[in-house]
């Protein structure tokens, strides 16, 4: 049964920021070393300075960016740029936001879920995550007890019937918080902090499943901070503020929930087992070669982002390898997975095609091993084909890997039968922006 409560979030005093744009960003794992020095540089109230700062050489075990992170929070409390609300509330938030040439509007609330472990089947979560992630997460949360960045998770309601109920409250009030951000999408922010609202919302969320759409580190990360955090006061009690988790919740049908691909982009690929992946992968895949021209790059790229697309049915994977003029897409040939791994991979998951990547290509041709498929310094990602053509064919990766994104239904099916996904099987789009609303982990609940 899930426990959906209502909270007194730290916000950002609007008294003081006049424009919440200067000041949130995304989450922390989206965001580039490039971004990270223009998000400091954006305002010195922006919450990069909490969810990732700075490190530097000098760096000790007393000063850190964790132990930095946690003092600008207090400095930030205490001189009124953010603020805990007076009453517990459930925040209701919408994002408006460009997609196949249209604009879609997404809604999502902000409550606090209580931590249950995945093997209860009430959270559930649909890939792998990274091991340094996790400690690192950890550790800014063990300086700063305070949850920065919601998770994103998932509940069918195909009655609509939570979010008509948030709506119905907040018909004809405008929204306490709005602002555009560098993205050119439009949010909105209302309060409810009607208690019989929050039953029903309770009420309606109890017997739900939740699906981790984005932030399964946040959340691991939450259950090894509560155990922590146990293993300092035995007998932490169920009320105690480690026992939740602030988590951002969309309903799976609303039209507003899109998965984007994420692609991958892989570094330190030596150069023989560059050399030798197409001919490697023949054996595996029926292989289209696609020219990229300099003199015709746009249509080039077009054509290949196209026929990615028309072949999606039939598991197509795009490939860009460094110094080389051609662009490819891989067809996986009938079989090859069933043959291969249908003894050791479920039915649910052996023809999603981010297996097929990370079980056939990065494995079986490439030849990784989990030390390094558990190693995101050697592979990044990007949702954006042509960002990602772009990185190899400047170098700045060795081979990029272009993917049709997972189908939301796929994502279901495998939370339902308790499997996992590879890491980075999903790009919900977009993300759940980092700084509308904090919980802290300390403060005493009424």
């Amino acid at each position: 049964m899930a426990d959906v409560i209502p909270f007194k979030g730290i916000l950002y005093n609007t008294r003081k920021i006049s424009n919440l744009a200067d000041v949130v960003a995304p989450p922390f794992d989206i965001i580039s070393e490039r971004e990270q020095v223009v998000f400091h540089q954006r305002h010195p109230q922006n919450i990069i300075h909490l969810t990732l700062g700075k490190t530097h050489e000098s760096d000790t075990p007393e000063n850190n960016r964790y132990t930095r992170a946690s003092k600008c929070l207090d400095q930030w409390l205490s001189d009124g740029f953010l603020a805990f609300d007076e009453e517990p509330a459930i925040y209701l938030t919408s994002v408006e936001f460009p997609f196949d040439g249209k604009w879609v509007t997404r809604y999502g609330l902000i409550a606090l879920i209580g931590l249950e472990p995945f093997e209860k089947g009430i959270v559930v979560p649909h890939e792998k995550t990274f091991s340094k992630v996790k400690s690192e997460r950890l550790e800014l949360m063990k300086a700063c007890h305070t949850n920065f960045s919601p998770i994103f998770s998932l509940f069918s309601d195909k009655t609509n019937a939570v979010f008509d109920t948030l709506k119905h409250a907040v018909h004809n009030k405008d929204a306490e918080i709005v602002f555009t951000d560098q993205n050119e999408q439009k949010h909105r922010l209302w309060r409810i902090t009607d208690t019989a609202v929050h039953r029903l919302v309770s009420e309606g969320l109890k017997d739900k499943r939740i699906f981790i759409a984005d932030g399964h580190h946040r959340y691991e990360t939450a259950l090894n901070y509560r155990s922590w955090l146990s293993s300092k006061m035995p007998g932490l009690n169920g009320n105690h503020p480690a026992n939740y988790v602030m988590m951002y919740l969309s309903s799976m049908e609303d039209p507003g929930v899109v998965i984007l691909p994420a692609h991958r982009l892989l570094n330190e690929v030596p150069d023989e087992t560059r050399e030798s992946f197409i001919s490697k992968a023949t054996e595996y895949f029926d292989i289209m070669t696609l020219s990229y021209n300099k003199d015709r790059y746009e249509e080039d790229l077009a054509q290949f982002i196209s026929l990615l697309k028309l072949n999606a049915s039939k598991h197509c994977i795009g490939v860009c390898l460094k110094d080389r003029p051609e662009l490819y897409l891989l067809i996986l040939k009938p079989g090859i997975m069933e043959n291969m791994f249908g003894h050791e991979l479920p039915k649910a998951l052996i023809n999603i095609d981010v297996t097929i990547l990370t079980r056939l290509i990065f494995m079986e041709i490439l030849g990784f091993d989990q030390t390094r498929l558990d190693n995101e310094k050697l592979i990044a990602f990007s949702s954006i084909e042509k960002e990602a053509v772009n990185a190899v064919a400047a170098g700045r990766h060795d081979i990029a890997f272009i993917l049709n994104p997972t189908k939301i239904q796929q994502v279901r099916d495998i939370a339902e039968a308790g499997l996992i996904m590879p890491r980075k099987a999903t790009y919900f789009f977009p993300k759940v922006i980092t700084g509308q609303v904090m919980n802290s982990l300390v403060k005493i609940r009424d």
